[in-house]
């Protein structure tokens, strides 16, 4: 499955913006389906619009919830199946996948997406920092893991859910209607303007001077809401904003200056390091 990049995520073939496979649960891989790491997630898509598909693969559709802070996203996996990476992109997920709900916790690497002939996913992708405080879980708990929703929720909310989705024509838009509320909620002015100050690469010690915190407080804040340091997550950020940079048709050696890395090779070591494998491979999927 071709590479994705969402608004906030990125994912390769075979994968949403969580990588969910059914069957797998647990740190880097939830039964099915995941969100931000599970095995299941779109399939391939240009930033911001349907994936490319093949067979009787059914397009990835994303689109943003009206309460600002998530995505939404859907697909159906082709009689074949399909194969690929989730790339780390600073996001959770949560996704309905087979009658599952699974989390897909924030990832600081790449992980595996395979998915079955025939799965259905619909989903909803949280923004870097919304999670938490929709699902009640600190980051760090959940970061490169693949949860159920079950392990976080009380079984007779997450059964109401379930079920609640089971019954809708289109399960997305109604996990965005059951998830209005806590949304608008988690909504914070100040983490959006944390995460943007990361991501034009403005230093730690002047975000952190910014927000009012040291940097060893805005490191513990970070850890909570976003799954790991500011540090990471700049570094995941700016790889995310290389990739579609480079995918718009920038060569590599301007992407690599346009984005504050030393040289192309800094940026290939850099993506390797994080996705597994250089640039070359992400933009030829």
């Amino acid at each position: 499955m071709p590479i994705v990049t969402a608004p906030a995520a990125t994912i390769a073939a075979g994968a949403g913006s969580a990588g969910v496979s059914p069957g797998a649960a647990g740190s880097g891989g939830v039964g099915p389906g995941a969100a931000g790491s599970s095995g299941v997630g779109p399939g391939a898509a240009g930033s911001g619009g349907a994936s490319p598909t093949t067979g009787d693969e059914i397009p990835y559709r994303q689109w943003r919830t009206a309460v600002p802070g998530a995505t939404l996203w859907t697909r159906r996996v082709g009689p074949a199946g399909s194969t690929g990476r989730v790339l780390p992109d600073g996001c959770m997920d949560l996704i309905a996948v087979d009658g599952e709900l699974i989390v897909a916790g924030p990832d600081t690497h790449a992980h595996p997406a395979d998915s079955p002939p025939g799965m259905r996913l619909a989903a909803v992708r949280f923004d870097p920092g919304v999670g938490p405080a929709v699902l009640g879980v600190p980051a760090r708990e959940l970061r490169d893991s693949r949860v159920p929703l079950s392990a976080l929720w009380p079984a007779r909310r997450v059964r109401a859910l379930a079920d609640r989705l089971a019954a809708a024509p289109d399960p997305a838009t109604e996990l965005a209607r059951a998830l209005a509320g806590p949304l608008f909620t988690a909504n914070d002015p100040r983490l959006r303007r944390l995460v943007a100050e990361l991501a034009r690469g403005t230093p730690v010690g002047t975000v952190a001077a910014d927000s009012y915190l040291s940097e060893r407080q805005l490191h513990r804040r970070c850890r909570d809401v976003f799954g790991y340091g500011p540090k990471t997550l700049a570094r995941i950020l700016r790889m995310n904003r290389a990739l579609d940079a480079a995918r718009g048709g920038r060569s590599l050696v301007v992407v690599a200056a346009d984005f504050g890395y030393a040289d192309q090779a800094h940026l290939s070591r850099d993506v390797r390091a994080l996705t597994g494998v250089p640039p070359t491979v992400l933009l030829a999927d």
